[in-house]
C-alpha cells in the first residue's frame, strides 16, 4: 500500500505485474515468446521496427535520472581515451602520445577546481560530465572524486570492451548504444565545452558541438581547446576561414588554453557570463 502513495495514479505496478507473470502454469501458449508482456520481452524490444522506441528510451533514462539527482548543468570534458596519465607515460606507442600526458595532468586538475566551485554552490550546476571510460575522461571523472564531488560518465557500447572508469559516480553512470542521443546528452545541460587531444571521437564531439553553436541549434558556451599546438597542428583553421567555408567569426567560437588554471580564468572572463548559458539542442 505504501508504495503506491508516491504514484500518480490509481493502476497496478508494471514491476508487480512482470513479475506476477512469471508465476503462471506452463503450458505451450505461456511459453510461447508471442505470449510475453511487451515491455518485458527482449526479443520484441530488439526488432528493426522498435529502433524509435529504444531511440526514445536511451533519451529518456538518462535525462529523467539526471532531473532526480538535480543535475542543472554540466561542464564538458571531451578528450582521447589512450592519454597515459604522467605515471604511465613510458607505455604509451609513440612519443607524442606521451608527451600529450600532461593534459591527463590538466583535465584531472581543471575538473577538481571546478568540482570544488560547483560545491560551493550546492553542487548542482557545473558538474563534470565525461565519456567515463580511460584516458583524459578518467582524469576528468578522477579529479571531481578529489573535490568530493559528484561526476557523470557517458559510456557506450563498443565492439572490443569497454568499461566505465572507477571513478564515475555510481549512480550517475550510464550507458549508450546510440551515438547521436549520448552527443544529446552531452550538451543538453552544457554550460562549458573543454576539447583536450584525442582522435576521431574527440574530433566528431568537438566538430558537432562547434557546428551547433555556429547554425544557432544551441545557445553560445565557452568552447576551449586545450593544447593549441596540437590542435593546430591537425588543423588549419585560417584555412578554412580563407577557403570561405566559414567566416573569420566562427574561429571566435573557441578559444585555446594550456592549462586547468587559464581554462578557470577563460570560463571566468568569458564575455557571456552571467547569461543563461544552457540549452537544449535543436528545442
Amino acid at each position: 500500500m505504501s508504495s503506491r502513495l508516491h504514484r500518480k495514479h490509481p493502476f497496478r505496478d508494471s514491476h508487480q505485474d512482470s513479475k506476477e507473470a512469471q508465476h503462471i502454469p506452463s503450458t505451450p501458449q505461456t511459453q510461447a515468446p508471442e505470449y510475453r508482456l511487451a515491455f518485458t520481452d527482449e526479443d520484441f524490444l530488439c526488432r528493426d521496427e522498435l529502433r524509435p522506441v529504444r531511440l526514445q528510451l536511451e533519451l529518456l533514462k538518462p535525462q529523467m535520472l539526471m532531473d532526480e539527482a538535480g543535475i542543472a548543468s554540466t561542464i564538458v570534458l571531451f578528450g582521447g581515451a589512450r592519454i597515459p596519465e604522467p605515471a604511465k607515460k613510458h607505455t604509451a606507442k609513440t612519443e607524442t602520445l606521451a608527451a600529450l600526458s600532461k593534459y591527463h595532468t590538466e583535465a584531472r586538475r581543471f575538473a577538481e577546481i571546478m568540482t570544488r566551485k560547483s560545491l560551493e554552490r550546492g553542487g548542482k550546476e557545473d558538474v563534470i560530465v565525461t565519456g567515463g571510460g580511460p584516458g583524459v575522461m578518467e582524469a576528468g571523472n578522477r579529479g571531481a572524486a578529489d573535490a568530493g564531488g559528484r561526476s557523470i560518465g557517458l559510456n557506450i557500447v563498443l565492439p572490443h570492451e569497454q568499461a566505465p572508469n572507477k571513478y564515475v559516480t555510481p549512480e550517475l553512470c550510464f550507458n549508450f548504444y546510440y551515438f547521436a542521443i549520448r552527443k544529446m546528452h552531452f550538451l543538453m545541460r552544457a554550460s562549458a565545452i573543454c576539447v583536450f587531444p584525442g582522435g576521431f571521437g574527440t574530433l566528431d564531439e568537438m566538430f558537432e558541438a562547434i557546428t551547433l553553436i555556429q547554425t544557432g541549434r544551441m545557445a553560445r558556451v565557452p568552447l576551449l581547446l586545450f593544447g593549441e599546438a596540437f590542435w593546430r597542428g591537425i588543423i588549419n583553421w585560417e584555412a578554412i576561414a580563407e577557403a570561405g567555408t566559414i567566416s573569420e567569426d566562427d574561429l571566435k567560437l573557441f578559444q585555446f588554453v594550456e592549462t586547468a588554471e587559464e581554462a578557470v580564468a577563460a570560463l571566468e572572463n568569458w564575455e557571456g557570463r552571467g547569461q543563461k548559458r544552457v540549452a537544449l539542442p535543436g528545442r
